[in-house]
């Protein structure tokens, strides 16, 4: 019997830095993944760019608008049922606006040696690793 060809998800996550501390969230409890951190971001659907994607997404579960600067990383990572193509780009906030938990658990900004004290996804505990030069 062929085994079903594994769904790739392009993904795009928001790497906001702001005065030494960076911006992760909590999936929801009902998610895919429940509870993990992760940078913000989401699914590139179909006909979208990865800006349209990130300014959708990032405003979704935040509330707040993102101007998408460059692509920092590229992460490969296969799950059981899927795999992930996460694209990490520098973003920056727009305006002063303050970001609230609009469609996730929580939100908060930790400076890169407090990212061990948060249970990542496992796609962003690689990008971390990655973001770090830990490689």
């Amino acid at each position: 019997m062929l085994s079903e060809a594994r769904k790739e998800i392009r993904v795009v996550t928001a790497v906001l830095e702001s005065e030494g501390r960076y911006l992760i969230t909590q999936r929801r409890a009902e998610a895919t993944l429940p509870l993990l951190w992760e940078f913000p971001g989401g699914r590139v659907e179909t006909g979208e760019s990865d800006q349209q994607a990130h300014e959708r997404e990032v405003r979704h579960r935040l509330g707040v608008a993102i101007d998408v600067h460059e692509l920092i990383s590229f992460i490969h990572h296969s799950y059981e049922r899927y795999s992930v193509e996460l694209y990490l780009y520098s973003c920056r906030l727009r305006g002063l606006e303050r970001p609230v938990n609009a469609a996730v658990h929580d939100h908060r900004w930790v400076k890169s040696d407090e990212f061990e004290k948060h249970n990542f996804t496992p796609a962003d505990e690689l990008s971390l690793i990655r973001l770090l030069g830990l490689e």
